[in-house]
């Protein structure tokens, strides 16, 4: 078993305005059978035999990352970063930072690599480098029957709430969405933020809110664990790339991250990862 560190990253309150906008029982990926790839340098990795990766793992996005009930890392996300380390020869040294937060984290050097359900996006793609690895998109979950007949991000929200979690693509989409049932005269859409995704979906479940807005893996991940509560109305949209990001300019260890992606995916355990976690239809196409 690989070990695995956490630390925690406390009050780091820079914002990034690049940042508007993933079973607890599955089993634990092996160590790669590849050969590994040449240990980094110096320069490279700030922390001798570690490699730092931050994650939002407070905030919590199953099934991609979330803490199980022994406080351990775990999700498709974990298992591939736990890959990853082993094949440079690295110990994982998670760090836990808040999703609104990452990338200046990133940038001030609390970390090496971010993987954390990171959309590639071009604001983003201009202060760090990305190495793609999965495809995510947004959707709308509702209370089970979808009683309040919500067909999906558009005016069918107009005149309800939709809870949502800090930072996310999902959130943003949610707000633009409200600012157009203000601009048409409709009803308001309320937007309720909260700090963790399980809370945002917890809303949903308690019929606090009417309607939740996230990433499809996370709506698909609670629809299985928790059927007959909710569902998810319309189509996944904003079908997106999900990269692993490192300082602008370190190339050696976006091209050690991009060998390594090729040889999970390679080794076939790429897609044991993502059949584990119920997320094959969202594999990177390497």
């Amino acid at each position: 078993m690989l070990k695995k560190v956490i630390t925690s990253f406390v009050g780091f309150a820079l914002a990034a305005s690049a940042l508007a906008g993933c079973s607890t029982n599955a089993a634990s990926s092996a160590s790669p059978s590849s050969a590994k790839v040449a240990e980094l340098s110096a320069p490279t990795i700030a922390h001798n035999g570690e490699l730092a990766i931050c994650t939002a793992l407070s905030t919590g996005n199953p099934p991609t990352y979330f803490t199980d009930a022994s406080n351990k890392p775990t999700g498709a996300e974990i298992d591939m970063a736990n890959w990853v380390a082993a094949n440079l020869g690295l110990t994982p040294k998670y760090v836990d930072v808040a999703f609104a937060s990452i990338i200046p984290a990133l940038q001030a050097g609390k970390c090496d690599v971010i993987m954390s359900s990171l959309y590639i996006k071009p604001d983003r793609a201009q202060i760090v480098d990305f190495t793609p690895y999965l495809m995510s998109g947004s959707a709308v979950a509702v209370q089970n029957g979808n009683p309040k007949g919500i067909t999906g991000m558009d005016d069918s929200l107009c005149g309800l709430k939709v809870s949502a979690a800090v930072g996310k693509t999902a959130t943003l989409l949610a707000q633009q969405q409200a600012e157009k049932c203000q601009q048409d005269g409709k009803p308001e859409l309320q937007v309720v933020q909260t700090d963790q995704t399980t809370a945002a979906v917890q809303q949903l479940i308690n019929k606090q809110v009417d309607a939740y807005a996230g990433e499809t893996p996370v709506v698909l991940y609670y629809q299985k664990k928790q059927p007959g509560t909710f569902e998810m109305t319309g189509k996944s949209f904003g079908e997106i790339e999900v990269g692993a990001a490192v300082k602008k300019g370190n190339t050696a260890l976006s091209q050690k991250l991009q060998s390594s992606f090729t040889a999970m995916n390679q080794s076939g355990e790429y897609q044991k990862i993502l059949q584990q976690w119920g997320m094959s239809d969202l594999a990177y196409k390497f």
